[in-house]
């Protein structure tokens, strides 16, 4: 009884397995190189090392397996936080960078996901080799400074050169090659804190044979084809450090406008020294004119000045600098404030009492700021009741005070502030201030109906603070009840009517603002505020904005849309319509959701719903595209072989792909192929019938035949179902030439007339055939042999041996794979000789025979013990075989079929595979590894396993 529930059990797992198990596959990756490498590391600690030279191409590409097809991403992380990668992801299975830099080396990824199972990640990193020239620089003793100081005893040669990988130099003096010991004279090190970054050459006791031309040759081996680099240094009894002179006074104080030549000269130095400006920390101005040492600055500007310095370097000691500071003469920013008597509590101007008026500018330079003070148009002079004084330049630098003491009327009037400067050329600046008795300090209030202010999101609004007195002071506005910028991006925003104005008002700007006075241009007084509270309304923010969903009919639909947030919040009510016809409506009670269903989903039930949730503000809408159209085919990108030539000018390609979501609507009646030629603008269409229901990830094959040489072919899918066409994928097919028997990978799944190169051996019995389910006879050996080849297409190819009369027990069948050269590991390395054999074998019969598999090597003459066996019926379904092989030289395999007892004995194989490196864990062989198209034989395994109950309980 154990066995009858087992055998029900296996059944059903089958079935199962036919609807369950596909070509879906998570990804994987693998990273290879077509650039410009000068070496490549293989696998060590999961990364790859690819070697380049700077200024070369870069180009690695990320080869994918896996169903969907993955998308894939390129990252990096650089070495530094300053190194960024410029484009920080690329979505190409290529990446290239032209003309390679030293900064764009690092670690490069490749991620591949289809959602299915964890991203593959593989990464290679990149290491630009370079050498830039070399530098020497001459230096003398510490302590042992003059003027000529190379006739003292000790002198010091350092060469500098930036490399990757690091650097190696020599000395010579003349031709003579200098090194350590050779020369009580002459020593050679490396000072510790350089990390073999730097060379010196140290002269002891400077002889009359020293003063020669010394070369510094910086080299990094080669490596990259990158040559040596050599750098040549006189060094004689006149090398001196440089000097320089500065023909300019400092400061060089200009007005606006005017031309301004610096002009710096060398005054010594041997090597002659090279003259640079620099301006500070910043580039020079663009519009600088340099000649040698002179640098002439025309039109200039405030933008312009700054500290500008004078560089002369030879390499020998010390570069020497010398500055001069440019200033450029301006007037900006005139203000006033008025001070009442502080000797009283009393903001107010009153007759008999001191009033202060101050008057402030910014100048430069301010050492020439000048003030004067007229009224009503006269000069007014300093006296004991009207004292003119000039604040400290510490306290508030650029001010200037008029005291009025023991006010009387006759003292009203406006007071002009005149700002002007000792060297002329600058317009005056004057600031005029009116004293009378209706000077009064400011007050400030909010016009009745302005706060709370209530605006929709979107609107213009006006903030008003209405200001009194004389004068008018500017109004300052800020944000009250948080520590946020303005509208603006300012945290203070000037107003001088007192209006702020907001253009498109957004919800994040309710809240609370300040309007406050200034103590500029105007009273110099505790500021006036006051608040005014800003409302904005917005319509509500649901969830979700668009769905599409997909339905097959008669079926049930549940759509809901949610409120996330509104203001106002209440009264708020719902609206449901497809099209424009009405189809419910009502209030919201506690609930922030509303539902709608469509049972029973008919034709006209198919369109655009939409769900309008409504306050004041307006209305926030949940769309939901309700359609039958069918999710787009999902082109199969893993198949083996799938192009072949069987005329010389054509070929053809196996196509094949699976149907995403194939239930999620009516069944699928047929796909339209459209197919044309790369750059043409016509499609050439035809429909592809298809009958019973599509097994979610079932693979369909169909064969495009009559493809010109060499050309390339966009191919385009669209399923169609009762409802209409479904959604499109597009993908392009390749004309590639056969395959070259140079070996990094091969594979083959007898789709093309050549069958890969195989050829049949002239000394056995019989040949393999190639055949396909759909063209094999079983009429009179119905139970052996395979239904479909290993994709599980009854189109599809594969070589079997026929075991029909005339064959005879033992004679055998052997095919030959094309010869292989064992592949380099890389242009410089050994040969990698660990390659992985894989192929599909079918075994089903009562009358199965034997299936060997051969390795022969180059001089090999006779065959020796197979590499792999098997013999008797292994059950109706493709298994897989992986064997790891360790040629040594060029190597073919062979594939031997012997004959069994009887004609019931067909043995055949499929995806026949050869890939450098071993082999990962082989699959197991259980039912469902097995990819069948579209129930094929599913009941003749159930017949089989039926009868094995049946005999089994008789």
């Amino acid at each position: 009884m154990d066995l009858v529930f087992g055998l029900l059990w296996l059944l059903t797992v089958f079935l199962e397995g036919i609807h369950c198990e596909g070509v879906y596959a998570p990804p994987t990756v693998r990273i290879v190189h077509s650039g410009h490498a000068c070496n490549i590391e293989e696998e060590r600690y999961t990364e790859r090392v690819y070697t380049i030279k700077e200024g070369e191409t870069l180009e690695l590409t990320c080869l994918v397996t896996g169903h969907p097809r993955p998308q894939i991403r390129w990252t990096k992380t650089a070495g530094s936080a300053s190194d960024r990668f410029q484009d920080s992801s690329v979505f190409n299975e290529t990446l290239r960078i032209t003309k390679i830099q030293r900064h764009q080396g690092g670690r490069y990824y490749c991620k591949a996901e289809n959602g299915l199972g964890s991203p593959a990640l593989k990464s290679i990193r990149v290491d630009v080799y370079y050498l830039d020239d070399p530098i020497v620089t001459v230096h003398q003793s510490i302590g042992e400074a003059k003027e000529q100081f190379y006739y003292e005893r000790t002198v010091f040669l350092r060469c500098v050169a930036n490399s990757n990988p690091p650097v190696r130099y020599s000395w010579r003096r003349g031709r003579e090659i200098l090194s350590q010991g050779l020369d009580k004279g002459v020593e050679i090190y490396e000072p510790f804190f350089t990390q073999g970054e730097t060379k010196i050459l140290k002269l002891k006791n400077l002889r009359p044979q020293d003063y020669a031309n010394y070369s510094c040759i910086s080299s990094v081996r080669g490596v990259c084809g990158i040559g040596d680099k050599t750098v040549v240094f006189r060094l004689t009894n006149k090398t001196a450090s440089p000097t320089i002179k500065l023909l300019v006074e400092d400061p060089i104080v200009v007005n606006p406008g005017q031309t301004v030549t610096l002009v710096c000269i060398t005054s010594g130095g041997e090597p002659p020294p090279t003259l640079t400006w620099m301006r500070g920390t910043d580039s020079l101005p663009e519009k600088s004119v340099l000649n040698e040492g002179t640098l002439t600055l025309p039109a200039i500007t405030s933008e312009d000045a700054g500290i500008y310095s004078c560089v002369a370097n030879n390499n020998v000691g010390n570069p020497a600098k010398k500055s001069t500071t440019i200033i450029v003469r301006a007037l900006k920013k005139g203000r006033f404030w008025i001070t009442p008597d502080p000797y009283h509590n009393d903001d107010n101007i009153q007759i008999g009492r001191e009033v202060k008026i101050s008057c402030q500018v910014e100048a430069t330079p301010p050492e020439e700021l000048m003030f004067s003070w007229l009224k009503n148009g006269r000069a007014l002079r300093s006296s004991e009741r009207m004292v003119i004084t000039q604040t400290d330049p510490d306290v508030s630098p650029g001010t200037t005070n008029l005291d009025i003491i023991d006010l009387k009327f006759t003292d009203f009037g406006t007071y002009t502030c005149m700002a002007s400067l000792k060297g002329g050329g600058i317009p005056e600046i004057s600031i005029d201030v009116n004293i009378s008795s209706t000077t009064v300090p400011p007050n400030l209030t909010v016009p009745r109906g302005k706060s709370p202010l209530v605006a929709q999101e979107g609107d213009t609004v006006e903030l008003q603070c209405l200001v009194s007195g004389k004068p008018k002071p500017i109004i300052l506005w800020s944000r009250a009840d948080k520590e946020v910028p303005m509208p603006d991006g300012t945290m203070l925003t000037e107003s001088y009517d007192g209006i702020l104005r907001i253009v498109n008002v957004s919800r994040e700007m309710t809240g609370s603002y300040r309007c406050q006075t200034s103590q500029y241009n105007g009273f110099n007084v505790k500021p006036r505020e006051a608040i005014v509270e800003l409302i904005v309304q917005y319509p509500p923010t649901v969830e979700p904005v668009f769905t599409e969903i997909r339905q097959g009919l008669t079926r049930n639909i549940v759509m809901n849309c949610r409120v996330l947030r509104a203001y106002p919040s209440r009264v708020l009510k719902y609206e449901w319509r497809l099209g424009s016809r009405l189809l419910n409506s009502g209030q919201f009670d506690s609930r922030d959701d509303t539902e709608y269903i469509v049972r029973n989903l008919q034709r006209e039930g198919y369109g655009e719903y939409s769900c309008d949730i409504i306050n004041e503000a307006g209305a926030g809408r949940c769309s939901f595209l309700v359609t039958g159209k069918a999710y787009a085919p999902e082109f199969y990108y893993d198949t083996y072989n799938p192009l072949w030539q069987n005329r010389p000018r054509v070929y053809a390609y196996k196509l094949q792909w699976t149907q995403m979501n194939p239930n999620a609507v009516d069944r699928i009646i047929a796909y339209r192929l459209g197919i044309r030629q790369a750059g043409q603008q016509r499609w050439w269409e035809q429909e592809i019938p298809i009958t019973g229901m599509i097994p979610k990830g079932e693979l369909i094959t169909y064969n495009l035949t009559e493809l010109i040489k060499p050309e390339a072919y966009e191919v385009r899918l669209t399923p169609i179902t009762k409802f209409g066409e479904g959604d499109s994928t597009i993908r392009i097919v390749k004309y590639s030439a056969p395959i070259n028997p140079h070996l990094r990978e091969f594979h083959c799944s007898f789709e093309e007339e050549p069958i890969c190169m195989f050829t049949q051996d002239k000394t056995d019995n019989f040949d393999w055939t190639r055949h396909s389910a759909a063209t094999r006879d079983t009429k009179y050996t119905p139970n052996t042999g395979p239904s479909s080849d290993r994709s599980g297409s009854k189109q599809g190819f594969y070589m079997y041996i026929e075991t029909s009369r005339p064959r005879e027990k033992g004679d055998t069948a052997r095919l030959l794979t094309p010869t292989f050269n064992v592949a380099p590991k890389n242009p410089y390395g050994v040969t990698n000789s660990a390659y992985c054999f894989s192929f599909y074998y079918h075994m089903y019969g009562r009358h199965i025979g034997t299936l060997n598999a051969y390795l022969r090597v180059k001089g090999q003459t006779t065959l020796e013990n197979p590499i792999w066996t098997l013999s008797g019926t292994q059950g109706p379904r493709w298994r897989q075989a992986k064997v790891n092989i360790n040629p040594t030289s060029s190597f073919q395999m062979i594939f031997e079929g012997i004959r069994g007892d009887g004609i019931e004995g067909d043995i055949a194989i499929d995806d026949v595979t050869i890939e450098e490196g071993e082999c990962g864990d082989p699959p197991p062989n259980n039912l469902k590894s097995w990819a069948p198209p579209r129930g094929a034989h599913i009941w003749q395994l159930g017949v089989t396993l039926l009868l094995a109950l049946f005999s089994h309980r008789r």
